[in-house]
């Protein structure tokens, strides 16, 4: 994250501080512009948690109680200014939000989605506009809404990307995973956009629904697909595009196994054989690369679909083992056809991942169905 953190630097917050002062020159911004001396060794979302106090305190200390306002109408005026743009946008948006619930006013809480979504073209407000959706989320759901049908592309992902269940680095509604049936609407609205950056936007958001909702995504895709295989060619050209989302949308669903996604992406239980896998070696030591190799056939009298993945079982620092699933390739097989696959799997240290000494193991998956599995030792410096 250490590139990351730079995306707020001190020249950056200059930079804001002069916009400021031409947008908005009756509030000092002197804490403000204090923060690019602060930043020391904080991470992006520090850095942005700072900047955007300060934000708050300099607007409070100037307006005495019409912050909100006069934070809308700088931020707004600010918008003049090409300058006004990039990460340090972040800590703008996340000071908007903490001023309009400050005020308590359903004015300003409507105002500010509205601001967030004149400002996410800038940088996206998918972060900022978690709180609003926590405090009020009928109400922020209601005003989204709207949005998928706004001419920018930046504001309509804003409606899928911002309400997604588990967005990254973004704080939890309860709502939103409470409730999956609140944001389908929005897919159903966006999921045949013309933006790859929309459709990308909705398939993520499909994925999130699918870990606590995935009869509903099922059934989703499922009219999703319905609806495409029903337009002729000439009818509606974006739908071939549909296919893309939903397998995208369907991938988390597809490496567990899930019989409803398999069978609605055509991977249908099937009669194999499957030779392996074999490992390279009994012993990996860690940073290196495991390569295994195996063989599928179609024993069955007809030609098969075949989602073909495998799982590594590491090796947790209890003793116990936690597995996850990667994907290899997806086959047509005819009756009696035979296909030999091989594939490397790369051990390093990552912050996302530590490695611990001890007995692994690696499984083949093939149509969500376990086929195999050789264990092996990885040691680590």
């Amino acid at each position: 994250m250490g590139v990351m953190n730079e995306l707020i630097d001190p020249p950056a917050i200059a930079t804001l501080v002069g916009v400021l002062k031409e947008s908005a020159p009756g509030v000092p911004w002197e804490r403000t512009a204090a923060t690019g001396a602060e930043l020391g060794e904080l991470n992006l979302r520090a850095r942005t948690d700072l900047v955007a106090r300060a934000l708050v305190a300099d607007i409070s200390d100037a307006t005495r109680g019409a912050g909100y306002t006069t934070a809308a109408r700088s931020f707004r005026a600010a918008l003049q200014f090409p300058e006004f743009t990039g990460w340090v946008l972040w800590p703008v948006s996340e000071a908007a939000v903490s001023l309009a619930l400050d005020s308590g006013a359903l004015e300003d809480f409507d105002d500010c989605l509205g601001l967030l979504a004149e400002l996410t073209p800038r940088l996206t407000g998918e972060f900022a506009i978690r709180r609003l959706l926590a405090r009020d989320p009928d109400r922020a759901l209601a005003a989204i809404q709207e949005w998928i049908a706004s001419p920018d592309e930046h504001v309509r992902r804003l409606a899928s990307e911002g309400t997604r269940p588990y967005l990254p680095w973004a704080v939890r509604v309860p709502a939103l995973v409470q409730r999956p049936e609140a944001t389908l609407p929005i897919l159903d609205a966006l999921y045949r956009d013309s933006s790859e950056y929309v459709q990308r936007s909705v398939a993520n958001h499909l994925n999130d629904l699918a870990r606590h909702a995935p009869g509903a995504v099922v059934a989703t895709a499922g009219r999703w697909l319905a609806a495409a295989d029903s337009n002729t060619a000439d009818s509606n050209t974006v739908d071939k595009n549909t296919a893309w989302v939903v397998r995208h949308g369907l991938r988390t669903l597809i490496k567990k196994g899930h019989p409803g996604a398999l069978a609605l992406l055509g991977f249908t239980p099937a009669s194999v054989m499957v030779n392996g896998p074999r490992l390279d070696r009994e012993t990996l030591t860690v940073p290196g690369e495991l390569t295994f190799a195996f063989e599928i056939s179609n024993s069955g009298a007809e030609e098969v679909k075949l989602a073909v993945d495998y799982k590594v079982h590491y090796q947790k620092a209890n003793g116990r083992q936690s597995a996850k699933v990667f994907k290899i390739s997806t086959l047509t097989l005819a009756p009696g056809e035979r296909r030999s696959l091989s594939k490397r799997h790369a051990f390093r240290q990552m912050t996302t991942r530590v490695h611990h000494p001890g007995l692994h193991a690696l499984e083949l998956q093939i149509n969500g169905a376990a086929h195999g599995r050789a264990e092996f030792l990885l040691e680590t410096v």
